[in-house]
């Protein structure tokens, strides 16, 4: 059995490996100069390679096509990719929020860890040689490269998506499924920033224990923790999960807001602000406020609640200070959409998942063609769970492609 995989990420690797294991004679084509070139960045640079969570508890973490997953999140399991790995020379630690990383902290180890077990198991690597078309006549497959043409038994299509193009992502495995029959759900950005309005001035404050959300026209979505502001919208933690379950949704005429206190409501949060004017009853409004806020937001949460900045704080009326307290509940910036797809962290969308087998990754429409990764229409939150699904995905396309 002659088995191509095209790309060489860690659902690519992982489908060569598991092939190669089960009795094939594999090609991995990858059309960079080494393999895992995204791994190298993942994790800022430490490759949080999956997260050491229960099957049940990693299915809460999918936002596209959770349903599609379970059978092979199942098979190949976090805890079967961390003895995969650990049971091979690659060790491993596990931190904040079950983030498995190298215990080197260094990603290049884990491409090297991926580069021996590729050998180890006579997988025939191709660098630098690019796929130009993927065609099937009378059974087989015909692969062309810019110098040859080769015949292979089944392909897996591991290609990934159309983020960070300078690592080979560029959507070459959607022209190659579309050409085969395949329907592609349109790319968006995942795991990415939300652009907003006058945000520049706070640019670099990072914000803890707050609750983000979204409010559009027709819907609503909210997530609790750490965010950043950018110079031209928010990031961090809590805005790449929101931005992965907003991306299917018209952001025309919507708003990003933010409860600074979400841990007080409208009357406790009144309460505190009521303490600290007693303590502050002689000074203008715009140096009352320290205690209450960080010092770089005082200024914008000002503005937004209409209170002169100069006015004495014994002079502020109640209606003023219900303003202030939904300013600070409710910190508004008009959106402006979600960051460009090459910049988030991973792609929605991809092969339409309606026309794959769950149980095997193999293409209902075309007999030998599997395919793993991130050219799927699946994609998770942050934590390590996307590239488990590359990984998951790669195993079981890897093991039915080989049969």
């Amino acid at each position: 059995m002659r088995i191509a995989v095209i790309g060489g990420g860690p659902a690519g690797m992982m489908a060569a490996i598991t092939a190669a294991k089960n009795g094939a004679e594999v090609t991995l084509f990858e059309k960079n100069e080494k393999i895992g070139k995204k791994l190298y960045i993942s994790g800022k640079g430490r490759c949080n390679i999956t997260n050491n969570c229960s099957c049940a508890e990693f299915m809460n973490n999918i936002a596209t096509n959770a349903k599609f997953l379970y059978g092979a999140i199942n098979k190949f399991s976090p805890n079967d990719t961390i003895d995969f790995c650990s049971s091979n020379g690659l060790h491993l630690k596990t931190e904040r929020g079950n983030r498995v990383f190298p215990v080197s902290d260094k990603s290049g180890d884990v491409n090297k860890f991926f580069a021996r077990m590729l050998d180890k198991c006579g997988v025939n690597v191709r660098l630098n040689t690019q796929i130009l078309s993927v065609q099937y006549r009378e059974s087989t497959f015909v692969l062309t490269t810019i110098s040859d043409i080769e015949v292979f038994d089944r392909v897996i299509l591991a290609t990934g998506g159309i983020s960070y193009s300078a690592t080979g992502s560029t959507g070459d495995g959607y022209v190659f499924a579309r050409k085969l029959g395949h329907k592609i759900a349109s790319p968006k950005p995942a795991l990415c920033r939300i652009l907003c309005k006058n945000t520049a001035s706070l640019e670099g404050l990072s914000l803890k224990n707050v609750t983000i959300s979204v409010l559009g026209k027709d819907f609503s979505d909210s997530e609790f923790g750490e965010m950043l502001f950018t110079n031209n919208g928010v990031g961090g933690p809590a805005v790449l999960s929101l931005s992965s379950r907003i991306n299917k949704r018209s952001l025309c005429g919507a708003a990003v807001v933010i409860d600074l206190k979400p841990a007080l409501d409208e009357n406790k949060l009144d309460a505190r602000i009521l303490r600290d004017f007693s303590e502050n009853s002689n000074k203008n409004f715009i140096n009352s406020l320290n205690a209450l806020l960080p010092e770089r937001l005082i200024k914008e949460v000002a503005l937004q609640s209409k209170i002169p900045f100069e006015k004495k704080v014994n002079q502020i009326t109640a209606e003023e200070r219900a303003r202030l307290v939904s300013a600070c509940k409710g910190l508004r910036f008009d959106c402006v959409g979600l960051d460009d797809v090459e910049y988030g962290i991973v792609t929605c969308g991809g092969v339409s998942v309606d026309e794959v087998s769950p149980s095997s990754m193999e293409s209902k429409l075309v007999k030998g063609l599997f395919f793993a990764g991130e050219l799927l229409d699946v994609d998770a939150y942050t934590g390590g769970f996307n590239i488990q699904i590359a990984l998951s995905t790669g195993y079981v396309a890897g093991c039915n492609a080989a049969k």
